[in-house]
């Protein structure tokens, strides 16, 4: 019984710290965020960070994870509710509310870029290309694919609330490429 009273605290102080990792790493990025930054973040202590993550780059893949889950579920769930070349459209517009209003988790998708951590770039690949999976079956060309992902994953640097809304740019960015509905 001891046992299951622990799990949810040791649960709930890893989402604490993945918390405060991923609103660490939106706002400086991997490299300008320490372990030690990220312990204050989240009222621990270093040490109590590596009982849960084994590196900052195992802490970063399971901030990845999450992000790149919150996407995928976000675009799972638009692609439920639509059919034909709705689909599509749907699609784009989930990513982009999901970016452009999902938090620190996406921030960090959009932000860390593989390359920048080699001891984590495999898996931070691997991520990426599971969720671009999901537009591969909407738009099997490889180049229109990423122009249409490049398009809508600079959205967050421009953005600004109170104009078009996400998903009227998702219709704009399809319409410019030439995809409609």
């Amino acid at each position: 019984m001891v046992a299951a009273a622990r799990a949810p605290r040791q649960n709930s102080r890893r989402a604490v710290v993945l918390d405060a990792a991923a609103r660490l790493f939106a706002e400086r990025g991997y490299h300008g965020t320490s372990i030690r930054d990220i312990a204050a973040a989240a009222g621990i202590t270093p040490a109590a960070i590596y009982s849960h993550f084994a590196s900052k780059a195992g802490l970063l893949v399971a901030v990845y994870e999450e992000g790149v889950g919150r996407i995928a579920a976000a675009l799972d769930a638009a692609l439920e509710n639509a059919s034909g070349p709705a689909r599509l459209q749907a699609a784009c517009a989930a990513h982009l509310e999901t970016l452009l209003e999902g938090g620190d988790y996406a921030q960090v998708v959009l932000r860390v870029w593989p390359r920048d951590v080699p001891e984590a770039a495999a898996r931070l690949r691997r991520l990426r290309d599971s969720y671009e999976a999901r537009f591969r079956r909407l738009v099997p060309d490889k180049h229109l694919r990423l122009l249409l992902l490049g398009a809508m994953n600079a959205a967050p640097g421009w953005y600004r609330p109170g104009g078009e809304s996400p998903r009227e740019i998702a219709r704009l960015f399809l319409d410019r490429v030439g995809v409609h509905d």
